[in-house]
């Protein structure tokens, strides 16, 4: 009977015998199962009830893997969990606009997170996939990157890690850091606090001198450590937060609020942590930005917030189709050359004269 299995338990069902059933080609089988062939919708649907009435469920996609020794899966690899990928707008729309471009030549995304504990993941170098994306900077060495080098792997970074073998697509994360600090003291402001991104993967939260904040083990965490000092930012106001959420950004800015010689102003490395500041302020009965200023970067949508954030804007969601481009041509066996990605400062309404 149409639409009811006929194997039998135990039996192997190949694609021939489903051919066989529908009267077609094997070749002609192997289309339909494809969609890489015009196929009539007619012998399309006896090949489809041929595999019904003999429970076949297609190809072993392993076998095509063995054949071509392509997956079509792009492992992209970043620091934390997936908990936290899925909470950060900023990463949301990276990969949104990164998935979107390679959705064009059909391929699918692996996503691969960097728990703080090595032993908590299998290598990187044990998936199958086509290439690697390093979607959110993170660390200057990866310890398995001669391995995924070996296999002869894409590989494409935005920042990190730090080797020639890894095509980059960067921002000048130093500079658009001094740029905010700039901006605030242009505005009147010389007691500027800075509130860090997690400085290594297991490091501990809470108030750091300048030499641990420009040490760092985290590329862009480093840099942008370093843009806020070279442009004047306060050497003894630093906190670096726990993780990149709303939560961390405003216990590492209470430390520097509660400071006895607090700041008027903060640079944060990311806008959920400049959005964790503004709670924080809130909290103390500081108004942003009458009596502190606060500036992100990123430049997340945050419908949530009552409120314009100044930050730097790195136009994720276009950032990430860039990504996807350079992808593309990695993927189809292109020299592709590292390059810059071009950012803004965006003034807002949580950033204002220092106060008297």
């Amino acid at each position: 009977m149409p639409g009811v299995s006929t194997k039998q338990p135990g039996a192997s069902v190949t694609l021939a015998a489903v051919a066989r059933r529908a009267g077609v080609a094997t070749s002609t089988a192997s289309l339909v199962f494809s969609g890489r062939g015009p196929v009539a919708p007619d012998t399309a649907r006896r090949v489809q009830d041929a595999a019904t009435e003999l429970g076949y469920a297609g190809p072993d996609p392993r076998a095509a893997q063995l054949r071509t020794g392509r997956t079509r899966v792009v492992g992209v690899s970043y620091d934390g969990t997936l908990a936290c990928a899925f909470a950060d707008p900023y990463q949301v729309a990276l990969l949104g606009g990164f998935s979107s471009v390679l959705d064009e030549s059909g391929y699918g995304l692996l996503l691969l997170p960097e728990p703080p504990d090595p032993a908590a993941r299998p290598a990187l170098s044990m998936h199958g996939m086509d290439a690697v994306l390093f979607a959110l900077c993170g660390a200057v060495r990866r310890p398995d990157l001669d391995a995924l080098a070996a296999r002869g792997l894409p590989l494409l970074g935005t920042g990190a890690p730090l080797d020639d073998r890894v095509v980059q697509l960067t921002i000048p994360d130093r500079g658009a850091t001094a740029d905010l600090v700039r901006h605030l003291r242009r505005l009147g402001h010389t007691r500027i606090g800075h509130v860090t991104m997690p400085l290594a993967a297991a490091s501990t939260p809470g108030r750091v001198g300048a030499a641990a904040a420009s040490g760092a083990d985290y590329v862009d965490t480093r840099d942008r450590a370093l843009g806020f000092l070279d442009a004047g930012g306060s050497a003894d106001l630093i906190a670096a937060a726990s993780d990149l959420t709303v939560e961390a950004g405003a216990a590492a800015a209470s430390e520097l609020l509660d400071a006895d010689a607090p700041p008027t102003a903060l640079v944060c490395q990311s806008d959920l942590l400049a959005l964790g500041a503004i709670r924080a302020a809130g909290e103390r009965g500081l108004r942003v930005p009458d009596d502190v200023s606060v500036a992100g970067f990123d430049g997340i949508e945050a419908p949530w917030f009552d409120g314009v954030l100044t930050t730097v804007d790195q136009a994720p969601a276009e950032k990430g189709r860039e990504l996807g481009r350079m992808m593309q041509a990695l993927l189809r066996g292109e020299q592709v050359a590292s390059r810059a990605f071009g950012v803004r400062l965006r003034e807002g309404t949580t950033t204002g004269p220092a106060p008297a």
